[in-house]
């Protein structure tokens, strides 16, 4: 039978869950055997994975799609078994040198997933990317063959949390939001530097919540730190990981979805920020301008004057933050979901056809 089947080190909500468990669905849809292995499962995925030493070939049509975005024993035990049936799908691994005076254990998973990578071209027959970004990064460590297929999602936003809206919108000022695990790579401290600028130039009352989780503890201190250096700590929520519901309540409340970070290979956020009608501020880095596209104010640096000055000609001009929410809604429309799903059909049939 016809089969893609999905391999992941730890099958987990986010992003990267999604799109595997989007992708499930479309293959099935399609008539298609797929099933999921991985190392670890999370809830909600309990029971919805196998463990990936458990697979086993059942023919010659079957594509095994590995989604790399760190090391893991499943890509060297993939390419020591499997590797004429493997294909790639690349979500970005951040360079380890973002971590290394942070948090050395992420920065070697990162290192050891690199250097996957670079085996992995040698051993798959293809590399798929969330973006031509990491589809350039692909083709640079020796993939021969590269496309891209944007991370599908069922929906980018849902209901917020009504209190958690209205409580919001009763503080006085602007507001900033950046959804986006604390990581050295985004860069969180920059916002923090650009809303002190903010607040002293334009806005005393404008606040920032930064939403997620942490990725480096003790990066997350030193921005705790940095807040109270800089006498914000009224002004700056680090609200550490919520539910979806409080996750939606601060898009809607926010005025500027604003971006200072270093490296990204898609940054599904800008789709949420979108879909919440909520303009985009974003430094020009790694994947941000091709995910962006025309649907934000794009700054050459992350200077934290400039940041400030594009988040105040944002807010006080309301025509073009009419026109950023009019910009993103097109945006929005090249990856809903029938645009992704029929690029995922196109290229499992040019890959079964390849293989076979």
């Amino acid at each position: 039978m016809t089969a893609l089947h999905q391999f992941v080190p730890t099958f987990d909500p986010g992003a990267v869950g999604t799109h595997i468990v989007e992708i499930q669905k479309a293959m099935r849809e399609l008539g298609w055997e797929s099933e999921v292995f991985s190392e670890h499962t999370k809830a909600p995925y309990d029971g919805c994975a196998h463990k990936y030493t458990d697979y086993s070939a059942s023919g010659p049509d079957e594509i095994l799609l590995y989604h790399a975005a760190i090391g893991s024993t499943v890509a060297d035990w993939l390419m020591a078994e499997h590797r004429r049936r493997l294909v790639v799908d690349y979500h970005n691994i951040t360079p380890p040198s973002w971590f290394d005076g942070w948090e050395p254990p992420v920065a070697y998973g990162l290192g050891w997933g690199r250097a996957q990578l670079r085996r992995l071209s040698r051993r798959s027959r293809f590399g798929l990317a969330d973006s031509a970004f990491n589809a350039a990064e692909l083709a640079r460590v020796g993939f021969r063959q590269t496309a891209v297929l944007p991370i599908l999602l069922p929906a980018v936003g849902g209901e917020p949390s009504p209190s958690l809206v209205a409580q919001l919108r009763s503080r006085p000022g602007g507001r900033w939001v950046f959804v986006g695990r604390l990581a050295p790579n985004k860069r969180q401290h920059l916002l923090v530097a650009a809303l002190a600028a903010y607040r002293r130039a334009f806005d005393p009352d404008a606040t920032l919540t930064l939403v997620g989780g942490a990725s480096s503890d003790s990066y997350e201190a030193a921005v705790r730190s940095y807040v109270a250096d800089l006498g914000l700590e009224g002004a700056v929520t680090i609200t550490g990981a919520v539910s979806d519901a409080d996750r939606d309540a601060y898009y809607a409340a926010a005025d500027a979805f604003v971006c200072t970070s270093a490296h990204e290979g898609f940054l599904v956020p800008l789709l949420e920020a979108w879909h919440h009608r909520v303009p985009v501020i974003a430094v020009s880095a790694a994947a941000v301008p091709e995910t962006l596209g025309d649907a934000g104010l794009l700054l050459p640096n992350p200077s934290p004057t400039l940041v400030a000055t594009a988040v105040a000609r944002v807010v006080q001009d309301r025509s073009l933050a009419d026109r950023l929410r009019v910009a993103g809604d097109r945006r929005l429309a090249v990856f809903a979901p029938s645009q992704t799903r029929a690029r995922l059909y196109e290229l499992a049939s040019s890959l079964l056809s390849e293989m076979g």
